[in-house]
């Protein structure tokens, strides 16, 4: 228990920082471990919250985190949640390996290069919902104001997000962050952050449904929520000093490790 709340800490840490949620890191090192991939999946959502929560108190205490942009968005992954979590409980377990690793290689959607995002113009919906900000980059020393746009493409996106958060139990910060960089037009930085803020009401949709299917494991849920914690409350400290090519980096190096341990696991659990 003691060596699962040293590596919840790294993975709240990690998962902070890119947005990835935490969850996503930790439900292959709970497979590799012997825990059974549906319980692992149901676990590891709870860490979620524990992450989200964490994390998105720094990110909106320092206002980067944009909290209109996410409660729309909200709307969308709560629903897909509740479909997601629904079917695992259905399905046979092999077939969540290779779900798992097919839904991280969207994240190489991330690969296409940078965009402006302070001269965008929006559509009528994202205009009238009000969904702009701004916030201080630590690291440019500068003002950063942008514009979102794209509302309803950008939340059937982020429905298919909380279909794959809830199915497999991540955060789909992966995801998120590509939706909110590349459809929605949000800089780096705020898709990051705002998926934390996100991604704790998108699991608390679907842990419900796992509470009731009786797949949480109450032995591994304290010292993962506490370790994840720890770590998402300083990655929040750190992240709006780091380069943003860093953060993308460090995204990719972890998500070529997931896909290959999820691969490795399913094609031996057939």
């Amino acid at each position: 228990m003691a060596l699962l709340a040293g590596i919840s800490v790294l993975v709240g840490l990690l998962g902070s920082l890119t947005g990835l949620g935490g969850a996503s890191i930790l439900v292959p090192i709970l497979v590799l471990t012997g825990i059974p991939v549906k319980e692992a999946i149901a676990s590891a959502m709870v860490t979620i919250i524990a992450t989200s929560s964490g994390s998105a108190a720094s990110y909106v205490r320092a206002r980067i985190a944009n909290i209109k942009v996410a409660m729309f968005l909200e709307m969308f992954t709560i629903i897909g949640a509740l479909i997601g979590a629904t079917i695992t409980t259905i399905i046979a377990p092999v077939f969540l390996y290779f779900f798992f690793a097919a839904f991280l290689c969207t994240s190489f959607l991330k690969l296409k290069s940078e965009k402006t995002y302070q001269t965008i113009e929006q559509d009528r919906l994202s205009q009238w919902l009000g969904l702009h900000g701004s916030y201080y980059d630590e690291y440019r020393r500068q003002q950063i104001d942008y514009r979102v746009t794209n509302a309803i493409p950008g939340g059937i996106g982020m429905l298919i997000a909380g279909l794959a958060a809830g199915m497999l139990g991540i955060g789909a910060g992966a995801f998120k962050v590509t939706v909110q960089e590349n459809i929605l037009r949000i800089p780096p930085k705020v898709a990051s952050t705002t998926s934390n803020f996100i991604i704790g009401m998108t699991a608390l949709a679907g842990v419900s449904v796992y509470l009731f299917s009786g797949l949480l494991n109450l032995t591994l849920l304290a010292p993962m929520a506490l370790g994840a914690s720890v770590g998402a409350i300083i990655g929040g400290r750190v992240l709006n000093r780091m380069k943003d090519s860093h953060l993308r980096v460090l995204f990719f190096l972890i998500v070529i490790f997931l896909i290959v341990q999820m691969l490795i696991k399913g094609v031996t659990a057939i």
